[in-house]
Protein backbone atom coordinates (compact mmCIF):
# COMPACT_ATOMS: atom_id res chain seq x y z
CA UNK A 1 0.00 0.00 0.00
CA UNK A 2 1.45 3.37 -1.00
CA UNK A 3 1.27 6.51 1.09
CA UNK A 4 -1.43 7.73 -1.30
CA UNK A 5 -3.67 4.76 -0.46
CA UNK A 6 -3.12 4.54 3.30
CA UNK A 7 -5.76 6.37 5.39
CA UNK A 8 -4.70 8.93 7.97
CA UNK A 9 -5.18 8.18 11.68
CA UNK A 10 -7.67 10.24 13.70
CA UNK A 11 -6.47 13.49 15.29
CA UNK A 12 -5.22 13.44 18.85
CA UNK A 13 -3.98 16.12 21.30
CA UNK A 14 -2.00 18.17 18.75
CA UNK A 15 -4.07 18.23 15.53
CA UNK A 16 -2.07 16.68 12.69
CA UNK A 17 -2.66 15.72 9.10
CA UNK A 18 -0.43 15.00 6.14
CA UNK A 19 -1.05 18.46 4.73
CA UNK A 20 0.41 20.16 7.82
CA UNK A 21 3.29 17.67 8.01
CA UNK A 22 4.21 18.20 4.35
CA UNK A 23 3.95 21.98 4.65
CA UNK A 24 6.35 21.92 7.60
CA UNK A 25 8.77 19.65 5.74
CA UNK A 26 8.73 21.90 2.67
CA UNK A 27 9.44 24.95 4.85
CA UNK A 28 12.44 23.16 6.37
CA UNK A 29 13.71 22.09 2.94
CA UNK A 30 13.28 25.59 1.50
CA UNK A 31 15.37 26.93 4.37
CA UNK A 32 18.12 24.31 4.53
CA UNK A 33 17.76 21.73 1.77
CA UNK A 34 16.77 18.09 2.07
CA UNK A 35 19.45 17.51 4.70
CA UNK A 36 17.43 19.80 7.00
CA UNK A 37 14.41 17.49 6.78
CA UNK A 38 13.82 14.65 9.21
CA UNK A 39 10.70 13.35 10.90
CA UNK A 40 12.14 14.55 14.21
CA UNK A 41 12.65 18.11 12.92
CA UNK A 42 9.25 18.19 11.28
CA UNK A 43 7.65 17.01 14.52
CA UNK A 44 9.50 19.70 16.47
CA UNK A 45 8.22 22.39 14.11
CA UNK A 46 4.69 21.11 14.66
CA UNK A 47 5.13 20.78 18.43
CA UNK A 48 4.31 17.08 18.19
CA UNK A 49 6.08 13.93 19.29
CA UNK A 50 8.17 12.31 16.50
CA UNK A 51 6.44 8.95 16.93
CA UNK A 52 3.08 10.51 16.09
CA UNK A 53 4.28 11.30 12.58
CA UNK A 54 4.75 7.60 11.85
CA UNK A 55 0.99 7.21 11.91
CA UNK A 56 0.87 9.41 8.84
CA UNK A 57 4.21 8.71 7.13
CA UNK A 58 6.26 5.53 7.46
CA UNK A 59 9.60 6.64 6.02
CA UNK A 60 11.53 9.73 5.01
CA UNK A 61 11.18 8.63 1.37
CA UNK A 62 7.40 8.77 1.72
CA UNK A 63 7.76 12.28 3.11
CA UNK A 64 9.92 13.28 0.14
CA UNK A 65 7.33 11.79 -2.23
CA UNK A 66 4.61 13.88 -0.60
CA UNK A 67 6.77 17.01 -0.73
CA UNK A 68 7.50 16.57 -4.42
CA UNK A 69 3.84 16.01 -5.19
CA UNK A 70 2.84 19.11 -3.27
CA UNK A 71 5.16 21.45 -5.17
CA UNK A 72 4.31 19.79 -8.50
CA UNK A 73 0.96 21.52 -8.21
CA UNK A 74 2.90 24.71 -8.99
CA UNK A 75 4.02 23.28 -12.33
CA UNK A 76 0.55 22.78 -13.78
CA UNK A 77 -0.66 25.76 -15.84
CA UNK A 78 -4.21 26.98 -15.30
CA UNK A 79 -5.00 26.24 -18.94
CA UNK A 80 -3.41 23.71 -21.26
CA UNK A 81 -2.00 25.44 -24.36
CA UNK A 82 -3.55 24.07 -27.53
CA UNK A 83 -0.25 23.67 -29.35
CA UNK A 84 1.83 20.66 -28.26
CA UNK A 85 5.19 22.40 -28.56
CA UNK A 86 3.96 25.41 -26.57
CA UNK A 87 2.52 23.11 -23.90
CA UNK A 88 5.89 21.38 -23.45
CA UNK A 89 7.66 24.74 -23.37
CA UNK A 90 5.31 26.10 -20.70
CA UNK A 91 5.64 22.98 -18.55
CA UNK A 92 9.44 23.10 -18.83
CA UNK A 93 9.64 26.75 -17.79
CA UNK A 94 7.17 26.22 -14.94
CA UNK A 95 9.24 23.25 -13.74
CA UNK A 96 12.36 25.46 -13.71
CA UNK A 97 10.55 28.26 -11.86
CA UNK A 98 9.24 25.79 -9.27
CA UNK A 99 12.75 24.39 -8.73
CA UNK A 100 14.14 27.89 -8.24
CA UNK A 101 11.52 28.49 -5.53
CA UNK A 102 12.27 25.07 -4.01
CA UNK A 103 15.92 24.24 -4.90
CA UNK A 104 15.74 20.85 -3.16
CA UNK A 105 13.36 19.71 -5.91
CA UNK A 106 16.36 19.47 -8.27
CA UNK A 107 17.68 16.58 -6.16
CA UNK A 108 14.46 14.62 -6.57
CA UNK A 109 13.74 15.17 -10.26
CA UNK A 110 14.11 12.22 -12.59
CA UNK A 111 14.18 8.59 -11.55
CA UNK A 112 10.96 6.71 -11.00
CA UNK A 113 7.71 8.42 -12.02
CA UNK A 114 5.88 10.47 -9.39
CA UNK A 115 2.69 8.65 -8.40
CA UNK A 116 0.92 11.35 -6.40
CA UNK A 117 -2.12 13.16 -7.84
CA UNK A 118 -0.19 16.25 -8.89
CA UNK A 119 2.69 14.24 -10.32
CA UNK A 120 0.26 12.14 -12.34
CA UNK A 121 -1.47 15.33 -13.51
CA UNK A 122 1.85 16.76 -14.74
CA UNK A 123 2.56 13.53 -16.60
CA UNK A 124 -0.93 13.55 -18.07
CA UNK A 125 -0.54 17.16 -19.24
CA UNK A 126 2.81 16.32 -20.83
CA UNK A 127 1.50 13.27 -22.70
CA UNK A 128 -1.75 15.01 -23.65
CA UNK A 129 0.26 17.77 -25.32
CA UNK A 130 1.58 15.22 -27.84
CA UNK A 131 -1.47 12.98 -28.08
CA UNK A 132 -2.18 12.02 -31.69
CA UNK A 133 1.03 13.48 -33.08
CA UNK A 134 2.77 10.12 -33.36
CA UNK A 135 2.59 6.55 -32.12
CA UNK A 136 2.83 6.15 -28.36
CA UNK A 137 6.41 4.87 -28.37
CA UNK A 138 7.59 7.94 -30.30
CA UNK A 139 5.64 10.18 -27.93
CA UNK A 140 7.25 8.49 -24.90
CA UNK A 141 10.76 8.94 -26.33
CA UNK A 142 9.97 12.58 -27.08
CA UNK A 143 8.78 13.19 -23.52
CA UNK A 144 11.84 11.43 -22.10
CA UNK A 145 14.16 13.56 -24.26
CA UNK A 146 12.61 16.84 -23.17
CA UNK A 147 12.53 15.69 -19.55
CA UNK A 148 16.21 14.73 -19.65
CA UNK A 149 17.16 18.19 -20.90
CA UNK A 150 14.97 20.01 -18.38
CA UNK A 151 16.23 17.94 -15.44
CA UNK A 152 19.88 18.33 -16.43
CA UNK A 153 19.64 22.06 -17.06
CA UNK A 154 17.83 22.69 -13.78
CA UNK A 155 20.34 20.64 -11.78
CA UNK A 156 23.23 22.54 -13.35
CA UNK A 157 21.64 25.90 -12.55
CA UNK A 158 20.83 24.91 -8.97
CA UNK A 159 24.38 23.57 -8.51
CA UNK A 160 25.76 26.95 -9.58
CA UNK A 161 23.45 28.77 -7.17
CA UNK A 162 24.54 26.46 -4.35
CA UNK A 163 28.19 27.11 -5.19
CA UNK A 164 27.54 30.85 -4.95
CA UNK A 165 26.02 30.44 -1.50
CA UNK A 166 28.71 28.04 -0.31
CA UNK A 167 31.65 30.18 -1.47
CA UNK A 168 30.14 33.64 -1.15
CA UNK A 169 31.32 34.35 -4.71
CA UNK A 170 28.98 35.35 -7.50
CA UNK A 171 29.61 33.91 -10.96
CA UNK A 172 31.44 37.09 -11.98
CA UNK A 173 33.50 37.13 -8.76
CA UNK A 174 34.44 33.48 -9.31
CA UNK A 175 35.45 34.20 -12.90
CA UNK A 176 37.66 37.09 -11.76
CA UNK A 177 39.25 34.95 -9.05
CA UNK A 178 39.89 32.10 -11.50
CA UNK A 179 40.98 34.40 -14.32
CA UNK A 180 44.77 34.32 -13.81
CA UNK A 181 44.86 30.51 -13.71
CA UNK A 182 42.65 30.16 -16.79
CA UNK A 183 44.72 32.74 -18.67
CA UNK A 184 47.94 30.87 -17.92
CA UNK A 185 46.44 27.55 -19.03
CA UNK A 186 45.05 28.97 -22.28
CA UNK A 187 48.41 30.62 -23.03
CA UNK A 188 49.99 27.16 -23.31
CA UNK A 189 48.19 26.64 -26.61
CA UNK A 190 46.91 23.23 -25.49
CA UNK A 191 43.25 24.27 -25.46
CA UNK A 192 42.50 26.17 -28.70
CA UNK A 193 38.79 25.34 -28.82
CA UNK A 194 38.33 26.32 -25.18
CA UNK A 195 40.33 29.50 -25.75
CA UNK A 196 37.99 30.48 -28.59
CA UNK A 197 34.95 29.86 -26.39
CA UNK A 198 36.40 31.97 -23.55
CA UNK A 199 37.47 34.89 -25.73
CA UNK A 200 34.77 34.94 -28.41
CA UNK A 201 31.73 33.35 -26.75
CA UNK A 202 28.81 35.43 -25.49
CA UNK A 203 28.01 35.10 -21.80
CA UNK A 204 24.24 34.75 -21.28
CA UNK A 205 22.13 34.51 -18.16
CA UNK A 206 20.71 31.22 -16.91
CA UNK A 207 17.18 31.88 -18.13
CA UNK A 208 18.35 32.67 -21.67
CA UNK A 209 20.58 29.60 -21.71
CA UNK A 210 17.69 27.40 -20.53
CA UNK A 211 15.25 28.83 -23.08
CA UNK A 212 17.68 28.50 -25.97
CA UNK A 213 18.58 24.90 -25.19
CA UNK A 214 14.92 24.04 -24.69
CA UNK A 215 14.00 25.48 -28.09
CA UNK A 216 16.73 23.40 -29.75
CA UNK A 217 15.50 20.23 -28.03
CA UNK A 218 11.90 21.01 -29.01
CA UNK A 219 13.03 21.60 -32.60
CA UNK A 220 14.60 18.14 -32.69
CA UNK A 221 11.63 16.48 -30.99
CA UNK A 222 9.12 18.21 -33.26
CA UNK A 223 10.93 16.84 -36.30
CA UNK A 224 10.24 13.32 -35.04
CA UNK A 225 6.55 13.90 -34.35
CA UNK A 226 4.26 13.50 -37.33
CA UNK A 227 0.58 12.75 -37.26
CA UNK A 228 -0.22 9.12 -38.09
CA UNK A 229 -1.87 8.57 -41.46
CA UNK A 230 -5.65 8.48 -41.50
CA UNK A 231 -6.94 4.91 -42.07
CA UNK A 232 -8.04 4.35 -45.66
CA UNK A 233 -5.71 6.94 -47.18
Amino acid sequence: MTVWDRPEPPNRPVPLDRERIVAAAIALADEGGLEAVSLRKVAARLNAGPMRLYGYISTKQELFDLMVDEVQAEILPEQQPGDGREALRVLAHRTRQTALRHPWLADLLGGRPALGPNGLAVTEATLAALDGLADIDTVMRAVETVSAYVTGAIRREIANLRAERATGLSKRDWQRASGPHVTRMLATGRFPALSKAVHDGTDVDAETSFATGLDWVLDAVSAKLTRPPTPGR
